[in-house]
Protein backbone atom coordinates (compact mmCIF):
# COMPACT_ATOMS: atom_id res chain seq x y z
CA UNK A 1 0.00 0.00 0.00
CA UNK A 2 1.50 3.37 -1.06
CA UNK A 3 1.93 5.77 1.85
CA UNK A 4 0.44 9.18 1.11
CA UNK A 5 2.19 12.33 2.33
CA UNK A 6 0.46 14.41 5.00
CA UNK A 7 -0.02 17.87 3.54
CA UNK A 8 -3.54 18.44 4.87
CA UNK A 9 -2.63 21.68 6.62
CA UNK A 10 -0.03 23.02 4.18
CA UNK A 11 -2.53 25.68 3.06
CA UNK A 12 -4.63 27.96 5.22
CA UNK A 13 -7.91 26.31 6.21
CA UNK A 14 -11.07 27.36 8.01
CA UNK A 15 -11.45 23.92 9.58
CA UNK A 16 -11.95 24.43 13.31
CA UNK A 17 -11.14 21.08 14.92
CA UNK A 18 -9.31 17.85 14.23
CA UNK A 19 -11.21 14.65 13.46
CA UNK A 20 -10.27 11.18 12.22
CA UNK A 21 -12.09 11.60 8.94
CA UNK A 22 -11.40 10.19 5.48
CA UNK A 23 -8.71 12.77 4.69
CA UNK A 24 -6.79 11.97 7.88
CA UNK A 25 -7.19 8.23 7.31
CA UNK A 26 -5.51 8.53 3.91
CA UNK A 27 -2.36 10.16 5.30
CA UNK A 28 -2.38 8.78 8.86
CA UNK A 29 0.75 6.57 8.62
CA UNK A 30 2.83 9.51 7.40
CA UNK A 31 1.19 11.89 9.87
CA UNK A 32 1.92 9.82 12.97
CA UNK A 33 5.48 8.92 11.91
CA UNK A 34 6.35 12.59 11.41
CA UNK A 35 4.43 13.86 14.45
CA UNK A 36 5.06 11.41 17.30
CA UNK A 37 8.61 11.00 18.64
CA UNK A 38 9.37 7.40 19.55
CA UNK A 39 6.45 5.93 17.62
CA UNK A 40 8.52 3.21 15.93
CA UNK A 41 10.07 2.22 19.25
CA UNK A 42 6.62 1.88 20.77
CA UNK A 43 5.48 -0.44 17.98
CA UNK A 44 8.67 -2.52 18.12
CA UNK A 45 8.31 -2.96 21.85
CA UNK A 46 4.59 -3.69 21.61
CA UNK A 47 5.66 -6.95 19.98
CA UNK A 48 8.05 -7.64 22.87
CA UNK A 49 5.40 -6.94 25.50
CA UNK A 50 3.06 -9.28 23.61
CA UNK A 51 5.66 -12.03 23.59
CA UNK A 52 6.17 -11.62 27.34
CA UNK A 53 2.57 -11.24 28.55
CA UNK A 54 0.12 -12.88 26.12
CA UNK A 55 -0.85 -16.41 27.13
CA UNK A 56 -2.77 -19.25 25.47
CA UNK A 57 -6.54 -19.05 25.00
CA UNK A 58 -6.84 -15.30 25.59
CA UNK A 59 -7.84 -12.07 23.89
CA UNK A 60 -5.84 -8.96 23.06
CA UNK A 61 -7.40 -5.56 22.41
CA UNK A 62 -6.27 -2.60 20.32
CA UNK A 63 -8.58 0.21 21.45
CA UNK A 64 -8.63 3.14 19.08
CA UNK A 65 -6.93 0.89 16.56
CA UNK A 66 -6.83 3.47 13.69
CA UNK A 67 -5.10 1.60 10.82
CA UNK A 68 -4.11 -1.43 12.89
CA UNK A 69 -0.38 -0.82 13.45
CA UNK A 70 -0.57 -1.90 17.10
CA UNK A 71 -2.64 -4.96 16.21
CA UNK A 72 -0.02 -6.05 13.70
CA UNK A 73 2.76 -5.32 16.20
CA UNK A 74 1.05 -7.49 18.82
CA UNK A 75 0.56 -10.27 16.29
CA UNK A 76 4.24 -10.26 15.35
CA UNK A 77 5.22 -10.87 18.97
CA UNK A 78 2.60 -13.38 20.09
CA UNK A 79 3.93 -16.89 20.58
CA UNK A 80 0.91 -18.21 22.51
CA UNK A 81 -1.77 -20.32 20.82
CA UNK A 82 -5.49 -19.75 20.32
CA UNK A 83 -5.22 -15.96 20.72
CA UNK A 84 -7.50 -13.37 19.13
CA UNK A 85 -6.76 -9.67 18.63
CA UNK A 86 -9.78 -7.35 18.67
CA UNK A 87 -9.39 -3.88 17.18
CA UNK A 88 -11.97 -1.21 17.94
CA UNK A 89 -12.37 2.30 16.52
CA UNK A 90 -15.26 4.75 16.21
CA UNK A 91 -14.11 6.13 12.85
CA UNK A 92 -15.64 4.30 9.89
CA UNK A 93 -13.08 5.93 7.58
CA UNK A 94 -10.17 4.66 9.65
CA UNK A 95 -11.63 1.16 9.92
CA UNK A 96 -12.24 0.94 6.18
CA UNK A 97 -8.55 1.55 5.54
CA UNK A 98 -7.60 -0.60 8.53
CA UNK A 99 -9.18 -3.65 6.87
CA UNK A 100 -7.02 -3.09 3.79
CA UNK A 101 -3.93 -2.46 5.91
CA UNK A 102 -4.42 -5.63 7.98
CA UNK A 103 -5.03 -7.70 4.83
CA UNK A 104 -1.85 -6.33 3.21
CA UNK A 105 0.41 -7.81 5.91
CA UNK A 106 1.05 -11.40 6.90
CA UNK A 107 0.01 -12.10 10.48
CA UNK A 108 -0.42 -15.38 12.30
CA UNK A 109 -2.95 -14.21 14.90
CA UNK A 110 -6.64 -13.71 14.11
CA UNK A 111 -7.50 -9.99 14.01
CA UNK A 112 -11.13 -8.91 14.22
CA UNK A 113 -12.18 -5.27 13.70
CA UNK A 114 -15.22 -3.54 15.16
CA UNK A 115 -16.68 -0.07 14.78
CA UNK A 116 -17.73 1.18 18.19
CA UNK A 117 -17.15 3.38 21.22
CA UNK A 118 -14.25 2.02 23.28
CA UNK A 119 -15.75 3.57 26.43
CA UNK A 120 -18.39 0.86 26.66
CA UNK A 121 -16.90 -1.89 24.49
CA UNK A 122 -16.84 -5.24 26.37
CA UNK A 123 -13.38 -6.43 27.43
CA UNK A 124 -13.13 -10.15 28.21
CA UNK A 125 -10.37 -12.65 28.98
CA UNK A 126 -7.67 -10.14 28.06
CA UNK A 127 -3.95 -10.69 28.56
CA UNK A 128 -2.97 -7.51 26.67
CA UNK A 129 -4.75 -4.23 25.97
CA UNK A 130 -3.21 -1.41 23.95
CA UNK A 131 -4.31 2.22 24.12
CA UNK A 132 -1.89 3.87 21.72
CA UNK A 133 -2.46 7.66 21.90
CA UNK A 134 -6.16 7.06 22.36
CA UNK A 135 -7.03 7.96 25.98
CA UNK A 136 -6.07 11.59 25.34
CA UNK A 137 -9.03 11.91 22.95
CA UNK A 138 -11.53 10.57 25.52
CA UNK A 139 -13.40 13.12 27.65
CA UNK A 140 -11.57 13.42 30.96
CA UNK A 141 -14.57 12.43 33.14
CA UNK A 142 -14.80 9.13 31.19
CA UNK A 143 -11.15 8.10 31.35
CA UNK A 144 -11.19 6.35 34.72
CA UNK A 145 -14.38 4.43 33.85
CA UNK A 146 -12.79 3.25 30.60
CA UNK A 147 -9.67 2.03 32.40
CA UNK A 148 -11.77 0.36 35.10
CA UNK A 149 -13.69 -1.52 32.41
CA UNK A 150 -10.40 -2.64 30.88
CA UNK A 151 -9.05 -3.74 34.27
CA UNK A 152 -12.16 -5.80 35.02
CA UNK A 153 -11.86 -7.59 31.69
CA UNK A 154 -8.18 -8.46 32.09
CA UNK A 155 -6.79 -11.72 33.39
CA UNK A 156 -4.43 -11.54 36.40
CA UNK A 157 -0.93 -10.95 35.05
CA UNK A 158 -2.26 -9.23 31.92
CA UNK A 159 -0.73 -5.97 30.70
CA UNK A 160 -2.12 -2.62 29.63
CA UNK A 161 0.18 -0.69 27.28
CA UNK A 162 -0.77 2.98 27.42
CA UNK A 163 0.90 5.63 25.25
CA UNK A 164 0.01 9.31 25.59
CA UNK A 165 1.02 12.88 24.98
CA UNK A 166 1.48 14.49 28.39
CA UNK A 167 1.77 17.93 29.96
CA UNK A 168 3.87 19.12 32.90
CA UNK A 169 3.14 20.97 36.14
CA UNK A 170 5.95 23.42 35.44
CA UNK A 171 5.05 25.99 32.78
CA UNK A 172 8.73 26.24 31.82
CA UNK A 173 9.08 22.48 31.39
CA UNK A 174 5.82 22.32 29.50
CA UNK A 175 6.89 25.00 27.04
CA UNK A 176 10.33 23.41 26.60
CA UNK A 177 8.81 20.06 25.65
CA UNK A 178 6.36 21.75 23.26
CA UNK A 179 9.23 23.64 21.63
CA UNK A 180 11.30 20.46 21.25
CA UNK A 181 8.31 18.61 19.80
CA UNK A 182 7.72 21.40 17.28
CA UNK A 183 11.40 21.26 16.33
CA UNK A 184 10.98 17.51 15.77
CA UNK A 185 8.10 18.25 13.40
CA UNK A 186 10.12 20.89 11.52
CA UNK A 187 12.92 18.39 11.08
CA UNK A 188 10.34 16.02 9.58
CA UNK A 189 9.30 18.57 6.97
CA UNK A 190 6.32 20.33 8.52
CA UNK A 191 6.06 24.09 7.98
CA UNK A 192 5.25 26.68 10.65
CA UNK A 193 1.76 27.00 9.15
CA UNK A 194 1.17 23.25 9.35
CA UNK A 195 2.40 23.09 12.94
CA UNK A 196 0.30 26.08 14.00
CA UNK A 197 -2.91 24.97 12.29
CA UNK A 198 -2.64 21.39 13.59
CA UNK A 199 -2.05 22.63 17.14
CA UNK A 200 -5.09 24.93 16.97
CA UNK A 201 -7.32 22.14 15.67
CA UNK A 202 -6.22 19.72 18.39
CA UNK A 203 -6.84 22.20 21.20
CA UNK A 204 -9.80 20.98 23.31
CA UNK A 205 -9.86 17.74 21.25
CA UNK A 206 -6.62 16.23 22.55
CA UNK A 207 -6.44 17.05 26.27
CA UNK A 208 -3.20 15.81 27.89
CA UNK A 209 -2.58 15.00 31.54
CA UNK A 210 0.62 14.74 33.59
CA UNK A 211 2.50 11.50 34.06
CA UNK A 212 1.61 11.60 37.75
CA UNK A 213 -2.11 11.89 36.83
CA UNK A 214 -1.81 8.70 34.79
CA UNK A 215 0.16 6.68 37.34
CA UNK A 216 -2.05 7.79 40.26
CA UNK A 217 -5.18 6.70 38.35
CA UNK A 218 -3.67 3.32 37.44
CA UNK A 219 -2.82 2.75 41.11
CA UNK A 220 -6.33 3.74 42.25
CA UNK A 221 -7.91 1.27 39.82
CA UNK A 222 -5.91 -1.61 41.28
CA UNK A 223 -3.02 -2.33 38.90
CA UNK A 224 -0.26 -4.03 40.86
CA UNK A 225 2.63 -2.59 38.82
CA UNK A 226 2.79 0.49 36.62
CA UNK A 227 5.76 2.26 35.12
CA UNK A 228 6.69 4.67 32.36
CA UNK A 229 9.07 2.70 30.16
CA UNK A 230 9.63 5.25 27.38
CA UNK A 231 9.62 9.03 27.13
CA UNK A 232 10.60 11.32 24.28
CA UNK A 233 9.80 14.96 25.01
CA UNK A 234 6.09 15.12 25.90
CA UNK A 235 5.27 11.65 24.54
CA UNK A 236 5.37 8.65 26.84
CA UNK A 237 4.48 4.99 26.98
CA UNK A 238 3.51 3.18 30.19
CA UNK A 239 2.74 -0.39 31.12
CA UNK A 240 0.42 -1.52 33.90
CA UNK A 241 0.06 -5.11 35.10
CA UNK A 242 -3.04 -6.51 36.77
Amino acid sequence: MIKKIDNLYAQATDKQSFSFDGQVAQVFPDMIQRSVPGYNQILQNTAKFAEHFVTDNSNCYDLGCSLGASSLAMSSGITASNVKIIGVDNSAAMLERCHHHIDAFKHSTTIELYEGDIVDFPIENATMVVLNFTLQFIAQPQRKALLENIYKGMKPGGVLLLSEKICFDSALDNQLMIDLHHQFKRENGYSELEISQKRSMLENVLVPETLDDHLTRLKSIGFSRYQCWLQQYNFISMYAVK
